[in-house]
């Protein structure tokens, strides 16, 4: 009988320590910008674009990164429970090859292509303008290049108000901003031609 008077307090606080641990943090939410939208009807004749995308090494992982433009602009903040499902570059190679699909025929790779549409991410963030209001923020800077040789050269910048000021809204804003990228980018390169 004195066994289990013994007992009973050391299960008590063995009991209580396992209350005490904290829970296991939750997975982050990973976001891409959904389904392209529907595909429109592809021309049979189309020119050869080849397209190759890269972005600044601040972008290459797959943080979810924003700026406090009312606290310090300069520095890059990224969300701790958001991530990209893959890296911001990938992105948006993925919905211009979507885009520019309609008008252009893209090898893999931009393999075999004479012109070559070079784009860099150079931005690729959530802005705080103040707590509650911010905007998708996206540069890029774009090169056309014809057997090597540098045909236009434009930087551009677009971006999108949040709806919220959240991850998720961010990244909205963000899709928003790619997809007016890409209308950008058709109607300039029809400018190029």
């Amino acid at each position: 009988m004195s066994c289990v008077r013994f007992l009973w307090p050391v299960l008590a606080l063995l009991l209580s320590a396992c209350a005490a641990l904290p829970e296991r943090a939750a997975a982050p939410q990973r976001y891409d910008f959904g389904p392209p939208a529907a595909p429109a009807a592809v021309t049979a004749q189309r020119p050869t674009l080849g397209l190759r995308v890269q972005a600044s090494p601040a972008l290459e992982g797959t943080a979810m990164l924003y700026r406090l433009t009312y606290a310090d602009a300069q520095q890059l903040r990224a969300y701790t429970q958001s991530r990209w499902a893959m890296a911001p570059a990938e992105l948006i190679a993925q919905r211009l090859r979507s885009g520019l699909g309609r008008d252009y025929t893209l090898p893999p790779e931009g393999e075999g292509a004479s012109r070559v549409l070079h784009v860099t991410l150079e931005e690729f963030s959530q802005v705080y303008t103040a707590p509650e209001q911010s905007h998708g923020l996206l540069r890029l800077r774009l090169s056309l290049l014809q057997d090597g040789r540098l045909l236009a050269q434009r930087e551009l910048q677009l971006q999108q108000p949040a709806a919220r000021a959240d991850a998720a809204a961010g990244v909205r804003a963000l899709g928003a901003s790619t997809d007016e990228a890409v209308t950008e980018l058709v109607r300039w390169l029809q400018q190029a031609r």
